[in-house]
């Protein structure tokens, strides 16, 4: 595994992330330029000291040192400005990359399938778009362009050391091979440690999300101190994770720093010597510049290390990333016809489904729902009931048979037309923090004010809104936290009814809901289902009694149809026994 992704790392993954760069193109030459030029500017300072000492200092001469001087103002004002402009520019570009790339991420998660989400952790997928990307950012903020700025300036620092003395350079080649040996090792240790920090991490988000969210069930049933050791135990994983990196960079750091101590003090060992005796080949200038280049050569060497770190834990956040942008979970669009409206024909034909491979949900069945219809589904918790809603929208795709609506295979509708003529309202009802009005046109520019409020007035429930404080101003925080679960659904159907789609289904909830809000629910039921193909899982007696036909469904299976009446007659039926167990208490209460 180990071997895989340091491949990947060398060749496929590096050169991907390289292709985000092509817009950017103009800013990535000029990084370039400015690293070559720092790298030169910064072997400028120890020639320019030595030649000061050899030509004016060591011979007490005046003449030309201040010349000198002016040059190596110059030339720390150059340094300066063009390190100024390398970590804006190097920043600028990683942010704008990772803005891309995260733009990409996203868009790719909206086209995923039901059954993507149903396999993932929420607290995973944040991490990968949220602090996996801010990894990215740093591979070219702090990671890229540094380590090829110190190999760069090491290259030209031994360069210009070999130029001024080779016997000196001599002694700093014998101890360099002993911190690149080092510097290997760290990194290899130093990739493994960073990756399960990062796997650490993602379980860290992932178990916080959802305990945060199932925070009632957690003190429902006085989970707190099983959590609370469950979430120390994940900390703790991350922390022996992190601990190692710092394990290593302890050992590592000294370490470099004592190879440059003992090569500065052979340096001045010899040199010092040599400088002493007359007719020497080492001068002073020499002597003094190998001193200052010795730190600018082992000093970027310890840089590339501890930059390697930042560019390794943005290379795994990459292959993270790009694993999800690899994975292929998206609905097939593949259709051409553009529903602009339905009469509302719905059939389905001999249709199989499983979301599990060989354990079928949907086992063959077949029925039909006439324009303007309202078809009732009634029958026991996994019978297959919410999943005819499911791929109805086509957020999971059938195994087999064909599902049409006015004699088209929905899958030869464009999703996007598909989704727009059918509304749904779905038992468990989402809202977003959001204010009530954005809400329920979720920020569609096509649906105006004046239609929300007087689709609001024609299923009753504007008088109910307006009660609340700024009236459709009013934020609901996240999840719809400050309503009711009866409020909640009634704004549920109102995003559904300004829609005005062709066909409309729901799943109704009413349990645990006021006896007033039902009401507002029930009224907003007759009203919008009205002149409308409407297929309703029914919970409700109601809505039953009213259904133009009620589907019962046991095991996936489709067991009876027909309308109340006529499937009450059939004696030890299925619906019969169900009424009799379920919905005649409701009647008689």
């Amino acid at each position: 595994m180990s071997k895989t992704i340091e491949s990947k790392f060398d060749f496929r993954l590096f050169k991907r992330l390289f292709q985000y760069i092509k817009p950017y193109k103009g800013v990535f030459f000029a990084l370039l330029i400015l690293v070559i030029s720092l790298a030169v500017l910064s072997s400028a300072t120890p020639y320019i000291t030595k030649n000061a000492i050899d030509d004016s200092i060591a011979n007490k001469e005046e003449k030309g040192f201040l010349f000198y001087i002016i040059l190596m103002l110059a030339v720390l004002i150059l340094q300066t400005v063009f390190q100024l402009l390398f970590i804006y520019y190097a920043s600028w570009l990683g942010q704008n990359i990772v803005m891309d790339v995260r733009v990409k991420l996203f868009k790719h998660l909206l086209r995923f399938k039901m059954k993507y989400y149903d396999n993932s952790s929420v607290g995973v997928l944040i991490t990968r778009a949220v602090t996996d990307m801010e990894r990215i950012a740093d591979i070219f903020g702090e990671g890229l362009f540094t380590i090829f700025r110190d190999l760069l300036t090491m290259a030209v620092v031994f360069g210009v050391m070999l130029y001024i003395n080779v016997k000196l350079s001599f002694i700093v080649i014998i101890m360099l091979p002993i911190l690149l040996y080092a510097t290997r090792i760290f990194q290899k240790y130093m990739k493994k440690a960073f990756e399960q920090v990062r796997n650490e991490v993602s379980n860290l988000n992932s178990f916080v999300q959802e305990r945060l969210t199932g925070m009632k069930i957690l003190q429902l049933f006085t989970r707190e101190a099983t959590e609370y050791k469950n979430f120390v135990a994940i900390n703790d994983r991350h922390k022996r994770g992190w601990l190692k990196t710092v394990w290593y960079n302890s050992i590592f750091f000294p370490l470099a720093d004592l190879v440059s101590s003992v090569s500065i003090g052979l340096v001045a060992w010899y040199g010092g010597l040599n400088v002493a005796l007359e007719g020497s080949n080492v001068s002073q200038g020499d002597l003094i510049a190998f001193v200052m280049f010795i730190p600018m050569l082992f000093r970027p060497l310890r840089q590339i290390a501890d930059k390697f770190n930042t560019l390794q834990m943005g290379m795994v956040a990459a292959t993270r990333v790009f694993n999800v942008l690899d994975t292929t979970s998206q609905i097939d669009d593949t259709g051409t016809h553009v529903a602009n409206t339905f009469k509302g024909d719905i059939k389905f034909s001999n249709v199989y489904f499983s979301y599990v491979e060989d354990e079928e949900v949907l086992k063959g069945i077949s029925f039909d729902v006439k324009n303007g219809e309202t078809v009732a589904i009634v029958g026991s918790t996994g019978a297959g009931k919410s999943t005819i809603i499911n791929l109805l929208n086509r957020f999971y795709e059938i195994k087999d048979g064909i599902i049409s609506v006015d004699n088209i295979n929905i899958k030869d509708v464009t999703l996007a037309s598909l989704r727009t003529q059918i509304a749904v309202v779905l038992q468990d009802v989402f809202l977003f923090a959001d204010t009530i009005l954005n809400n329920i046109t979720l920020n569609n520019p096509d649906i105006s004010d004046e239609k929300v409020y007087q689709a609001a007035k024609d299923i009753g429930i504007h008088d109910f809104i307006m009660s609340l404080p700024n009236g459709y101003n009013y934020n609901v925080k996240e999840r719809g936290v400050m309503l009711s679960s009866g409020q909640r659904q009634l704004i549920s159907f109102l995003r559904a009814y300004v829609t005005n789609p062709s066909i409309l289904v729901l799943d109704e909830a009413t349990s645990s809901v006021d006896s007033y809000s039902e009401q507002l629910i029930q009224n907003a039921t007759d009203k919008i289902t009205k002149g409308r193909t409407s297929i309703v899982i029914a919970h409700r007696l109601a809505t039953i009694k009213k259904a133009d036909k009620i589907i019962v469904m046991d095991a996936g299976q489709i067991v009876e149809q027909g309308t109340h009446q006529q499937l009450l007659k059939k004696e030890n039926g299925f619906y019969k026994n169900l009424y009799e167990v379920q919905f005649l208490k409701e009647e008689v209460a």
